[in-house]
């Protein structure tokens, strides 16, 4: 387990948020570090790969001796988030630090967790037994965090490399600390960028106030009516083709006690009541879609001054689900806000996302069982079948692309790790588990012949 610890440290350390504006070069530095892990792991033919210029590099390698057994493809990302704000970490995100049982830093947990999860349990077998029970073929992405864009056509460009019965993915949460969980579904995301200009310069409020239009004012004004109070989305007919939950998936989800796992890890002020009752927790956040203000920007908090401004931008995203359609939301989106801009201000609204949801056809089909009891090994817990109320944008084209494979998303993740935002951190003791738990999982998908 250290050399394990001390092989994510490393990776850790090296700033590869792949987001516009950051430098392009610690990516491809992530992209050699993690072809290193593999090669020390025992893979064999790692590469490190360009689809295109500018296009951040995956890392593949492979070790395929079986003829007999499966093919399984390993997946984790080696991009992360931007740190965000500075002042609100407790430490400095890119150096990992151990505090409590938990280690801090951006991308300890989602998701350079995941690919220590992958080489850690390859090299249990092949530093000892000297080979694998399955055939594995191992992909890590450089640009998951800003959306795999590029990913349809790269699995299109290697598809012969990268065929395979059946996916791993390791980059999703367990439902609480020390319970191995087996995501099932996936919402997808949508998001757009809104910016309202009204002037080509700002203006002293003083001379000018009173008489011109404020682009901050109609900007809110057009947030302001996506939804009602409780965030209820309130954009015409965006709604009208959700999948209705199964009697028994609304049994299921409405008996999981989850209030005081969400007010723990979000820090919700208290006095402060959810958005739905918790009965509803589980329906909302895996099979609702969800609508969110990421970011607003006019001007500057640190430079603020008595004027009024030339234009106002904000991101808008909107998380969907079974059977929604990205383009569709886009569309309906784009023209709600159009008909709610006030008339005169220059509008622009931009696509900058548009991933699918995903589901599981059946979860009691023999891999996904095989999978549980695998990680029941691991955790010495009972494995619970969850949603997830975020998008991976990799799982649907891949196993698409093979006829349909089944994929397994596993992860390393808490409700207390907070991926994306500041002080991100990883559970140790649930790090140790799943990388025991991945190891029961390549001996036993071995036994089960036909994924």
């Amino acid at each position: 387990m250290n050399k394990e610890l001390e092989n994510l440290k490393k990776l850790v350390k090296i700033p590869s948020v792949s987001l516009s504006g950051f430098d392009e070069n610690d990516v491809k530095l992530s992209a050699e570090a993690t072809a290193e892990n593999l090669r020390q792991a025992g893979l064999e033919n790692v590469e490190v790969l360009e689809l295109a210029k500018g296009v951040h590099p995956y890392v593949y390698a492979e070790w395929i001796h079986k003829p007999d057994a499966p093919t399984l493809l390993l997946y984790a990302h080696h991009d992360v988030q931007p740190p965000g704000r500075d002042e609100k970490w407790k430490s400095n995100p890119f150096v990992p630090t151990e505090k409590e049982g938990r280690l801090y830093g951006r991308g300890t947990a989602d998701d350079k967790a995941g690919i220590i999860a992958h080489t850690a349990s390859i090299a249990a077998y092949l530093k000892t037994a000297g080979e694998l029970p399955v055939n594995v073929k191992v992909i890590i992405e450089g640009e998951e965090e800003i959306g795999s864009h590029n990913l349809a056509n790269f699995v299109r460009a290697h598809k012969e490399k990268l065929k395979a019965d059946g996916i791993i993915v390791t980059d999703c949460a367990n439902v609480d600390s020390g319970i191995p969980s087996i995501t099932t579904a996936l919402r997808g995301l949508v998001a757009v960028d809104i910016e309202v200009e009204a002037l080509d310069h700002p203006v002293h409020s003083g001379l000018w106030g009173g008489i011109l239009p404020d682009p901050v004012i109609a900007l809110t004004h057009i947030l302001a009516s996506l939804s009602d109070p409780k965030g209820n989305i309130k954009v015409k007919g965006i709604l009208d083709d959700i999948l209705p939950l199964t009697k028994e998936e609304k049994k299921n989800f409405s008996s999981l006690k989850m209030e005081n796992i969400a007010r723990g890890a979000t820090g919700l002020l208290k006095g402060l009541p959810f958005a739905v009752e918790e009965k509803d927790f589980a329906e909302y956040l895996w099979r609702q879609p969800s609508l969110s203000i990421n970011a607003i920007q006019s001007g500057s908090k640190k430079l603020v001054s008595n004027i009024i401004q030339d234009a106002a931008w904000a991101r808008v995203s909107i998380r969907i689900v079974p059977n929604m359609s990205p383009k569709d939301v886009t569309d309906k989106l784009t023209k709600h806000i159009e008909e709610h801009c006030p008339p005169g201000f220059r509008l622009k609204v931009t696509p900058e996302a548009g991933s699918n949801w995903w589901s599981i056809a059946d979860p009691k089909a023999d891999v996904y069982q095989i999978a549980a009891r695998s990680l029941e090994k691991g955790y010495a817990h009972t494995a619970q079948f969850i949603g997830c109320g975020a998008s991976i944008p990799f799982v649907q084209p891949l196993s698409d692309e093979f006829g349909g494979i089944p994929a397994i998303l596993v992860g390393v993740e808490d409700p207390y790790t907070n991926a994306h935002s500041e002080n991100e951190s990883l559970l140790l003791s649930d790090f140790k588990k799943s990388i025991l738990g991945q190891i029961h999982m390549l001996g036993d998908l071995a036994k089960y012949k036909r994924i």
